[in-house]
């Protein structure tokens, strides 16, 4: 079997073609939690502007106490990659974020991450004169009081350079263990169904 496809368009490509590509493509999938470490090491040299710490210690102290606080693997590894697509997409990483967990964690874990950037909105856009009740739009989700307390408990009170975090070396077998899932089962995604934080 040739080692490159046929074709130069997809429309084109044989059985054979795809059944090279689906080969090919294991071994790049099975390194997913590795470049999601890579991402977040990157993040430790990057310090956010005008904060007293990097994206990599902000993951790390909201991971940090979501696990002291007695959350699951979904939570803890939520909370240590809710930004990871701060660095590539700014004005929505949240979004970005979730879709790099999406296929691997709970719905509601998901859901939280995808919508913690307009919930953190509480704590600061009236200093803009924005509406810092904006999360008000998804007062009757289901999801609404976890993104609530997800923002609350981990995600704002994570900025203190002085707080005993753990290092990314903790976090790694869990972000291994979430990436090895198979990929949107749905005894994981567990579709609208909705999880304490903590247990």
């Amino acid at each position: 079997m040739s080692r490159t496809v046929s074709f130069t368009q997809m429309k084109d490509g044989t059985k054979d073609d795809y059944a090279l590509l689906e080969q090919l493509e294991r071994p790049f999938l099975a390194m997913t939690a590795d470049r999601v470490l890579d991402e977040m090491k990157r993040a430790g040299e990057v310090t956010l502007e005008g904060y007293k710490l990097s994206r990599l210690e902000h993951g790390l102290q909201a991971a940090t106490r979501a696990m002291r606080d007695g959350a699951d693997i979904d939570w803890i590894v939520g909370a240590l990659l809710h930004d990871i697509g701060d660095g590539l997409a700014p004005q929505n990483h949240d979004r970005l974020s979730a879709e790099v967990l999406r296929p691997f964690v709970r719905w509601d874990v998901a859901w939280v991450v995808e919508h913690h950037g307009i919930f953190q909105m509480f704590y600061y856009a009236h200093h803009y004169n924005w509406d810092r009740n904006a999360r008000d739009q998804f007062r009757d989700h289901p999801c609404f009081d976890s993104c609530a307390a997800f923002c609350e408990r981990w995600d704002q009170s994570a900025f203190d350079p002085d707080y005993d975090m753990l290092p990314l070396d903790h976090f790694a077998p869990m972000v291994r263990e979430v990436f090895d899932r198979k990929a949107y089962d749905p005894a994981v995604i567990c579709e609208g169904r909705v999880t304490a934080l903590t247990a």
